[in-house]
C-alpha cells in the first residue's frame, strides 16, 4: 500500500470502529442484564475475537508479537480495561446522550495530552474541525446535561480521558504491535468483574446478543481503533471517532422508536461535515510528516495489508 494513502486507511478504520462502538447503547438497552455481567461476557467474546485476529495476522510470529508489547502495551491494556468498565456503567447510570456528549470531548483531551507529552501539534484545519465537531455535539443535545446523573457523567469523563491517553500512547509507540494489548484488556475484564457478575445469565435467550455485543461491537471496534490510531494522529483519531456521537442515538431511535429532536439531527450533520472536511483536506495538511517519511515495519505492514 502506498504510504501517502495511510491517513485515508487510518481514517477508514476509525470510521468503521466508531460505527461498531456506536452500537454500545443499543446493546445495553437490548440485553436485560446488569453492567457487571455485560462486562464479563463482553470481555470474553471480544477477547476471543481479537485473539483470533492476532493469530490470523501474525501466524507463527504471534508469540513474538505478544512479547513485544512491553510497558507501553500494558499501559494501553490498563487504560482500555478501566475505560470499558467506566463506559458500560456510565451507559446504565446516565443517558446515552450524556455519555456521547462527554465522549465527544476526546479530541480536546487527546490534543492536550499529545502536546504535553509528545509536543505533537495539530494543523489548523484539524483543530477547526475539532471545534466544529464539539459544536455539533452541543447542538445535538441542546447544550446541557440532564440533572441528577452526576455519577454516570463522572464515569463517562474518566472513560474519555483514558481513551484519549490510550490513543496518544498507541500513536507514540506505533512501531509496537498493540493488538495483543487490546486482547489482554478484553480478557482481563472477566477476571476483574467475575466476583460481582452473574455469568450463568449469559446463556439462553441472551447468548446471541452477548456474542454480537462482545465480538462485533467491542472486539471489532477495539481492533480497528488500535490499528487505525497508528496511522493518524491521536487528535484526528478522536475527531473521526466522534462519528459515534450522532450514530449512537440513531440506532436507539431505529430499534426502540425514540425519535431524536431536530437539534440532534442538525448536530449530527455538523459532526459528520467536520469529519468529511478534515478527511478531504488531510493530504494537503498533514500534521505528522514524519509518518509519511517513516518506512513501515514488516509486522505493521502485515497487519494492515492482511486486514
Amino acid at each position: 500500500m502506498a504510504q501517502e494513502d495511510q491517513p485515508w486507511l487510518g481514517g477508514l478504520l476509525i470510521i468503521v470502529s466508531a460505527v461498531a462502538y456506536s452500537l454500545a447503547g443499543y446493546f445495553t438497552r437490548l440485553i436485560p442484564l446488569d453492567a457487571w455481567t455485560l462486562l464479563f461476557w463482553r470481555g470474553i467474546y471480544g477477547g476471543l475475537f481479537i485473539g483470533g485476529a492476532i493469530v490470523w495476522l501474525h501466524g507463527r510470529d504471534t508469540l513474538a508479537a505478544i512479547r513485544a508489547v512491553g510497558r507501553a502495551g500494558l499501559l494501553v491494556a490498563a487504560c482500555s480495561t478501566v475505560a470499558t468498565i467506566c463506559f458500560i456503567n456510565a451507559l446504565q447510570r446516565t443517558s446515552v446522550a450524556d455519555v456521547m456528549v462527554i465522549n465527544a470531548t476526546t479530541p480536546f483531551f487527546a490534543a492536550a495530552i499529545a502536546w504535553l507529552w509528545t509536543r505533537e501539534r495539530e494543523n489548523r484545519v484539524t483543530l477547526v474541525c475539532n471545534a466544529a465537531a464539539i459544536l455539533g455535539v452541543v447542538l445535538t443535545f441542546d447544550g446541557a446535561l440532564p440533572a441528577g446523573r452526576l455519577f454516570g457523567n463522572l464515569l463517562a469523563l474518566i472513560m474519555t480521558i483514558l481513551i484519549s491517553l490510550m490513543m496518544v500512547i498507541i500513536r507514540r509507540h506505533r512501531d509496537t504491535p498493540m493488538l495483543p494489548a487490546a486482547c489482554l484488556s478484553a480478557l482481563v475484564l472477566p477476571l476483574l468483574v467475575a466476583p460481582v457478575a452473574s455469568p450463568s445469565a449469559g446463556f439462553g435467550s441472551n447468548f446471541v446478543y452477548l456474542v454480537l455485543f462482545g465480538a462485533a461491537q467491542f472486539g471489532l471496534g477495539l481492533l480497528l481503533l488500535t490499528l487505525g490510531t497508528r496511522l493518524i494522529s491521536a487528535t484526528r483519531s478522536a475527531l473521526v471517532g466522534s462519528l459515534e456521537t450522532p450514530l449512537a442515538p440513531l440506532w436507539v431511535w431505529f430499534a426502540f422508536g425514540e425519535i431524536p429532536p431536530l437539534m440532534t439531527c442538525v448536530g449530527g450533520a455538523v459532526v459528520m461535515a467536520a469529519v468529511i472536511v478534515d478527511m478531504l483536506l488531510v493530504s494537503r495538511f498533514r500534521s505528522s510528516p514524519d509518518l509519511a517519511a517513516r518506512p513501515m515495519r514488516t509486522s505493521e505492514s502485515k497487519e494492515l495489508t492482511t486486514l
